[in-house]
């Protein structure tokens, strides 16, 4: 795994090659990046000609620390979504994991505290087709927000990772009307239906089969995970062309943001 500064005044080449200290047995051969937050991530590790036999870290990028995760209790053929997020109230890091059968296509969703040390089972509401629509939860105002779709309609649902209380952040009229991945949108105050506002519209009908924003700079540019028509592989660029210091790869797969911190995985955990 690669790694490169996101500041505006590091727009070098200046990539960093990370090597993961992974403690399964025997040697991995596969990972992916399911989420991040407070520069810990959530990785998933597999087994070399046995996918199936896979482990989920908690990782510091910083500090190569890790930790291996507590089995979660979803069925080997499932699709999975991951959040990260800090309990202020009872003052430890949650994780959420909902993931959804791909035969029966029921929806399961646990919970770990991590100075619980094992996955709790929650009532998943009746969600359709959650994972449809996202690589992982976004966690804002204490809470985990992912998107869900039923018989055509968006919502935005939301879980407190507190009180472990469901709501919903409403979507404006033209939102719901929409029916292209074209353009990305901002809530300006949280909870409020009428302060969504258009942040950009990609309007490169060449430049991608799937393009999904992964980091806003500080002078609103967006920087785009993509599939792209013309090149066969993923990619990192912005509206106003290629991201420069991330290192030409035909493989590069899904890259997450995140800020470095000293944080410890092995100190979150009794």
């Amino acid at each position: 795994m690669y790694c490169c500064p996101l500041s505006p005044v590091q727009l070098v080449e200046d990539v960093e090659k990370l090597k993961l200290d992974c403690p399964s047995n025997p040697k991995p051969s596969h990972c992916a990046i399911h989420c991040c937050y407070d520069g810990l991530a959530i990785i998933e590790v597999s087994v070399f000609l046995d996918r199936d036999n896979f482990t989920h870290l908690l990782w510091n990028p910083s500090t190569r620390e890790s930790i291996v995760l507590p089995p979660t209790e979803c069925p080997l053929v499932s699709l999975s979504r991951f959040g990260l997020g800090y309990d202020s109230i009872n003052g430890e890091y949650k994780i959420l994991h909902i993931c959804q059968d791909l035969r029966s296509k029921e929806i399961a969703i646990e919970i770990l505290a991590l100075k619980g040390g094992s996955w709790r089972r929650i009532d998943p509401r009746g969600i359709c087709n959650v994972l449809v629509a996202i690589q992982f939860f976004i966690f804002v105002h204490a809470a985990f927000h992912w998107v869900t779709i039923s018989s055509n309609y968006f919502e935005v649902v939301s879980f407190n990772i507190s009180n472990e209380v469901y709501g919903e952040i409403p979507l404006s009229e033209e939102i719901l009307s929409l029916r292209s991945d074209s353009r990305d949108w901002a809530l300006k105050e949280y909870g409020v239906k009428g302060s969504w506002m258009l942040l950009l519209t990609v309007e490169e009908p060449n430049w991608s089969l799937n393009a999904k924003p992964t980091y806003l700079f500080a002078d609103a540019e967006v920087l785009f995970w993509c599939m792209s028509y013309q090149h066969i592989g993923h990619t990192f660029r912005t509206l106003n062309g290629p991201f420069r210091s991330w290192p030409i790869c035909d493989t590069m797969q899904v890259g997450s943001a995140f800020t470095e911190s000293l944080i410890s995985p092995k100190s979150l955990t009794y």
